[in-house]
Order: C-alpha cells, then sequence, then structure tokens
C-alpha cells in the first residue's frame, strides 16, 4: 500500500557532520539535516547499512547512533568511511606527521636527483606559447622509463594534466609515506588528507572527467592559480584536522567494496538501508578515478585525454537499459530480507518518482511507502550553461508495516 505520510517523527535534533574532505558530486552534506531526520524517524536501534556511501558524510554523522555497515565499490570511499568510523587512538600517533614529513620530503629529494634532467617552471610573465610548451613536456612523461624508481604513478602518469610534474611529485610522495602506515588505523586518514589536497590543488572543476586546456591568456591565468599551488600545507592542515576529529571508541563499524546487491545479501536481515544511488546517466568512476587509482596505485592502463582507468565500474543505475531493474533488485531484496529502506532521490533522475514507487509497491509484500521532498540548488561542479539548478531531493521511504 504507498501512502503519502510527510510529517517525520524524529527521535533526535542532534547533527554533527564530520571534517569535509573532497569536493563530491552528489553529497548530502547540503541536505544533511533532512536525510539524517528522515533516517532517525524510522530507525529503532538496528544496524544501518550506508550503502552507497560516497562521501562518506552520512554514516559519519550516524556514527553515535547505531553500528555502521559502510559500503561502496569504489575503494576510495572505503578510505573516507574509514577515516571517519576508525577508532584511532591520538595519543599513539604523536608526532606522527612530522615522520610522515620527512619520508615525504625523501622522496620527493630521490626523485628529483634521478629526474634532473627535468625541470618545468611556472616563471613570472610566461607567456601563452611559453606555458602550453610547458605542459605539454610534462604531459609526455607518460612515456617516460621510470626503471629503478618507486613510487612513481602520479608523476608519470598526471604531470600537467590535473596536476603539475612538482604537484605529482608530493602526491607519490605522501602516498609513500602513507604505505609505510598501512597496517595502521592511522593509514585512512594519510590517504583522505592527500585527497583533500589533491582536490583543492587540481586545475580542473572539482572533479577528473578532464582537465582544462590554456586556449587563451586568462584561461593560462586561471590555471596557474593551481599550478602554483603547494600540496604539502593542504595536506598538513587536513590531516591535523582529521586526526583531531578521530576518537577511541567500542562499535564495530563494518567497511565492504561491493556491489550494492552483494553488500544487501551480507548484512543482516532486518536492518535499516539508506540508498543514495546515482541519479543520471554520470558514472562515478570516471569522475573519481584518480582517487580510485590513488589508493588502489596499481598502475593501470589509462585511456582517452582525462587518462581514465580502463577498467571502471559502470552503475545499472545510470544506464536508461538497466535503471528499473536496478531499482526492482534493490526493493525485492528489500521485501525479501524483512530491511528497512530509506531510499535518496531527484525529480532529475533516470526515472521519475512515481515509477520508482510503482517498482517497490509491485516488489515488495507488507510493506509501507511513502515519500519526503525537499527542494534546494544543486550544483553541477563546474558545467558552464548551468553551474547550479533547483532540484527536488526526495526521501522514499520503504518500511514493513
Amino acid at each position: 500500500m504507498i501512502t503519502d505520510k510527510i510529517n517525520l517523527k524524529v527521535k533526535s535534533n542532534k547533527i554533527s557532520p564530520p571534517p569535509p574532505i573532497i569536493k563530491y558530486m552528489g553529497s548530502k552534506r547540503e541536505l544533511l539535516k533532512f536525510v539524517i531526520d528522515g533516517i532517525r524517524s524510522v530507525h529503532n536501534g538496528e544496524l544501518i547499512c550506508d550503502l552507497f556511501a560516497g562521501s562518506g558524510v552520512i554514516g559519519a554523522t550516524l556514527k553515535d547512533d547505531a553500528r555502521i555497515w559502510s559500503n561502496d565499490i569504489q575503494e576510495y570511499s572505503e578510505i573516507l568511511s574509514k577515516t571517519y568510523l576508525s577508532p584511532i587512538n591520538q595519543n599513539k600517533f604523536q608526532g606522527i606527521l612530522q615522520q610522515i614529513t620527512y619520508i615525504a620530503e625523501e622522496h620527493v629529494k630521490s626523485i628529483k636527483t634521478n629526474l634532473s634532467s627535468f625541470r618545468f617552471i611556472y616563471k613570472s610573465g610566461i607567456t601563452l606559447s611559453e606555458f602550453q610548451e610547458l605542459e605539454k613536456s610534462q604531459q609526455a612523461l607518460i612515456n617516460h622509463n621510470f626503471d629503478g624508481q618507486d613510487f612513481h604513478l602520479f608523476t608519470k602518469y598526471y604531470s600537467g594534466t590535473y596536476w603539475s610534474f612538482e604537484q605529482c611529485v608530493w602526491i607519490d610522495a605522501y602516498r609513500k609515506a602513507a604505505d609505510f602506515y598501512a597496517k595502521e588505523t592511522i593509514y585512512p586518514l594519510i590517504i583522505s588528507a592527500l585527497m583533500h589536497a589533491m582536490a583543492y590543488n587540481a586545475q580542473s572543476t572539482g572533479h577528473f572527467a578532464q582537465y582544462r586546456d590554456a586556449n587563451k591568456a586568462s584561461s593560462m591565468m586561471d590555471i596557474l592559480i593551481y599550478r602554483r599551488k603547494n600540496i604539502q600545507p593542504y595536506f598538513e592542515k587536513k590531516f591535523s584536522e582529521l586526526l583531531n576529529y578521530s576518537s577511541i571508541h567500542d562499535k564495530e563499524h563494518v567497511f565492504t567494496s561491493l556491489d550494492y546487491m552483494e553488500c544487501l545479501e551480507q548484512i543482516p536481515d532486518g536492518s535499516l538501508v539508506y540508498a543514495d544511488p546515482p541519479y543520471n546517466f554520470v558514472h562515478y568512476s570516471r569522475f573519481y578515478h584518480a582517487f580510485e587509482t590513488l589508493v588502489k596505485y596499481d598502475y593501470p592502463e589509462i585511456a582517452h585525454k582525462g587518462r581514465y582507468r580502463n577498467e571502471r565500474h559502470q552503475s545499472p543505475f545510470c544506464q536508461s537499459a538497466n535503471v528499473e531493474n536496478a531499482f526492482k533488485n534493490l526493493f525485492t531484496i528489500t521485501s525479501q530480507k524483512k530491511l528497512k529502506l530509506v531510499l535518496s532521490y531527484s525529480n532529475t533522475g533516470m526515472i521519475n518518482l512515481q515509477k520508482v514507487k510503482e517498482i517497490a509497491e509491485n516488489s515488495t509484500n507488507y510493506y509501507d511507502i511513502y515519500e519526503k521532498e525537499k527542494n534546494y540548488t544543486h550544483s553541477t561542479m563546474g558545467r558552464a550553461k548551468d553551474k547550479s539548478r533547483n532540484v527536488n531531493e526526495i526521501l522514499v521511504f520503504v518500511v514493513p508495516k
């Protein structure tokens, strides 16, 4: 039976969002109270599964409410959630930033010694033609043989693209430092701080679908702002902030990087699921491939101008031919496992709300299905014609009677 419940009974008004880490398309940070109030209105102490965790902000905000199962098929998302939710004894890691800095600085010295013939300087008064040539010469490092040099992935793959050679050397250096702590609970914080530095030093628009070219003097000057930034202060400030945010706790939160159906099969029956699938044709694996490569650090095969990973996840929620079946599978397993489901969707989604509710009605037994809407301004993160748009964010509740 479909009902139209509007008034949500909220058990707590406390909203404590975690520190932001990356610029994330579709982030619920601006809608946090709306979403958290919705989840809390149907929560009765059971495990909460954040099925498409993304930036990890929902699970982090609910970390004191319940045990969280954070899932996303992208591995960088698991790192973000672990940063927010892992128990960390700050006293154990006193002075660690100095150790990380030392390891990174030693790597920078090593790679610059081994690549001493390469000098890429954005001098004062640089002309457009000089700038273009400087960018191309860095991009050509993709063909350079780095045999014998460890941790050179970003220097080889991305110099002169989203980041400069200098920035890429430091990205590789901090990634090497992170590996020294790969088995420690502090590891996700190091990677997350590095993702933050990458996001705020990149000359792209907040994601990595494509880097910008300097076709005229004005675009060159804009790109130069980012080319002259330094990775190090961004990393250090965010790492310190994340370490101060962390705490010791006894909740056994769970972290997985699974397909949504695999995750739903594994979570306990009767859990509460918050699902925030992609709303349109945009595949997050294209927009955030650089973060995935940072985490995996696997020197992948890459393609196209954006230098995307050849192996990238393609979500059925982004495909017109598969989206209805994806929702059917979601609602069917919800019913089979007696889960509670709170679904985030939009009036600009691949299919309309009425169709979503129709699929839910046909795929569940003995469930109430209702929704709540909120108008807000959504950032398109860099589109030239519509940098923001007014949309309706919709929470669809699918809960046992």
